[in-house]
């Protein structure tokens, strides 16, 4: 038999409060990367944080794309298939252009929900166009445990 804890974490649906925006808990120090840098670069960044992917902003700091894994691996892949060094282009020739996007002012179930629509871990945080921020899932899951 399955035992499962109920603890203090668990609480009755009437007292969670879900109306808190995601602004407070969003991560606003956002590794971030230009449209010109060389992607090997930006490889080196995102293997030297640990992380997964970046946003990419202008000068104006607003959002024009998403540099991931993905977009890094494809580059791998092409240098390696044509035997080629992988410091070609750059983050603008290989990010996601035009990424989806979550607002400040959505709170904290509607993201989870779209969280749970979309096939992303996180989401960069506009405002008006410019990038204020990034949230995870993990940041998602931390705002739920604190209500």
């Amino acid at each position: 038999m399955v035992k499962s804890y109920v603890g203090p974490i668990r609480q009755e649906a009437a007292d969670i409060r879900t109306d808190k925006l995601i602004s407070a808990y969003m991560t606003t120090k956002v590794i971030s990367f230009h449209p010109d840098l060389s992607i090997y670069e930006a490889m080196q960044t995102l293997l030297w944080n640990k992380i997964s992917g970046a946003p990419v902003i202008n000068e104006h700091q607003e959002l024009v794309g998403v540099l991931s894994e993905g977009d890094c691996l494809k580059e791998i892949v092409k240098g390696k298939y044509h035997n080629a060094i992988t410091d070609t282009g750059t983050v603008g020739e290989h990010m996601t252009k035009n990424p989806v996007t979550i607002k400040t002012n959505m709170t904290i179930l509607d993201a989870a929900h779209f969280f749970l629509s979309q096939r992303f871990r996180r989401f960069p945080v506009t405002k008006n166009g410019k990038l204020v921020g990034l949230l995870t899932q993990t940041d998602l899951m931390r705002a739920m445990n604190e209500l």
